[in-house]
């Protein structure tokens, strides 16, 4: 049985080793900034604001908060950032983090620049996924009038048909290049479609090994049964079956649609409701040999994983299990789970600023935890420019 490595996320010489004391200072500014709800607020709006009257902004934000949390505007600007967090063991996944425009030529564009990404992931050895969102590949009306049982029209028919051979383009793609896919999980109302794409991808390409993960949010109370409930079906298919939890990023969105439409409230009751039900998550997954990312910034569920692979005698550097964060994000958590041995990749998001802000910063709006991840940043980066100064 393997020994597990010591590890502790308090160990912050590990998790800001590849930050100089400019780059640190920067980052004091950066979670300083986003600390403050009222300033951080403003800024955003005025960035959005300017980006929309073309000011010339573009080269501040590449030195702050784009260039912080993203890797690049192109793909070789991101396999460079990449390539630095791989000195320290740290994978990477490259995110095309864009919002589509809805018609066919967008879809048909950012499939083609997703399969870009995982050519050149496949030649490295520290980019072992690629990723996509479903909606950057199809229409989410479309997605939702299927969830519905609404008929469709011919071409509706056709459009869907459209969206599955891209779907399949990119999986097929990552099988061939030794690659894993990871399929991100969107809204309530259009996720069984995304699901049934998802599970029909993984019967297609997870019969030799784990290529295609689904993502399950936890913070809806059905995710956990859902989960278990593919497993079973995978296991009656004879295919392997590869998740990614996250406790999730809509919350309010998802609430508020649920009043509105008159519809039983997805969400937990409770965050200590969709933090068992992460840790269930992740334990199952563990424990039935399912191929897991975990995706979580919670330092507690991370160390509970590493105790759990222990227990379940699996090797931290085994493939079965990754854990992942996002770039400029919780480098306590990523940089000590990598410096003792396990299998880290980080979420490296990238593509044009004026593309990429308004995106970040509407999942920012959408996202109130993290406002709470900032003031944890702003913390462990004081204590290291503490600790730096003697």
């Amino acid at each position: 049985m393997p020994v597990k490595p010591k590890i502790s996320f308090e160990n912050l010489e590990v998790a800001f080793a590849s930050k100089s004391d400019a780059e640190l200072r920067k980052m004091y500014l950066i979670f300083a900034t986003l600390n403050n709800n009222l300033i951080s607020g403003l800024g955003i709006g005025l960035a959005n604001l300017a980006f929309k009257l073309k000011f010339p902004i573009k080269g501040i934000m590449k030195k702050t908060m784009f260039g912080h949390f993203c890797g690049g505007e192109t793909i070789a600007e991101s396999i460079e950032a990449a390539r630095n967090l791989s000195n320290y063991g740290v994978q990477s996944i490259l995110d095309l983090s864009i919002e589509g425009e809805g018609d066919d030529d967008s879809f048909n564009r950012t499939t083609d620049e997703i399969f870009k990404t995982m050519l050149e992931s496949s030649k490295t050895d520290f980019m072992p996924f690629g990723v996509f969102k479903t909606t950057g590949l199809g229409d989410f009306e479309l997605m939702e009038k299927i969830q519905l049982g609404k008929p469709l029209t011919d071409q509706e028919m056709e459009a869907f048909e459209r969206v599955k051979i891209r779907v399949d383009r990119l999986c097929k793609g990552a099988h061939d290049l030794g690659l894993k896919i990871l399929v991100d999980a969107e809204d309530s109302w259009y996720q069984n479609t995304i699901d049934e794409l998802a599970y029909a991808m993984m019967e297609k390409y997870n019969r030799e090994r784990c290529v295609v993960y689904n993502t399950y949010q936890m913070y809806r109370h059905d995710s956990l049964e859902r989960l278990k409930k593919a497993h079973q079906v995978a296991l009656e298919k004879g295919y392997f079956f590869g998740v990614k939890p996250v406790r999730g990023a809509y919350m309010e969105k998802e609430r508020d649609r649920a009043k509105e439409k008159g519809y039983q409230d997805p969400i937990q009751p409770n965050k200590a409701a969709t933090d068992r039900d992460y840790d269930a998550a992740i334990e199952y997954s563990v424990k039935n040999a399912i191929a897991l990312v975990c995706a979580t910034h919670n330092e507690k569920s991370c160390l509970q994983l590493t105790d759990w692979m222990e227990e379940s005698g699996i090797d931290p550097k085994s493939d079965q299990v990754y854990f992942s964060q996002l770039y400029g994000m919780s480098d306590n958590i990523s940089f000590n789970l990598a410096k003792a041995g396990y299998n880290v990749v980080k979420y490296v998001p990238y593509g044009p600023v004026e593309k990429v802000m308004p995106y970040l910063t509407r999942r920012a709006a959408e996202n109130t935890s993290i406002a709470g991840q900032s003031s944890r940043e702003f913390e462990l980066v004081q204590r290291e420019m503490k600790r730096r100064r003697g």
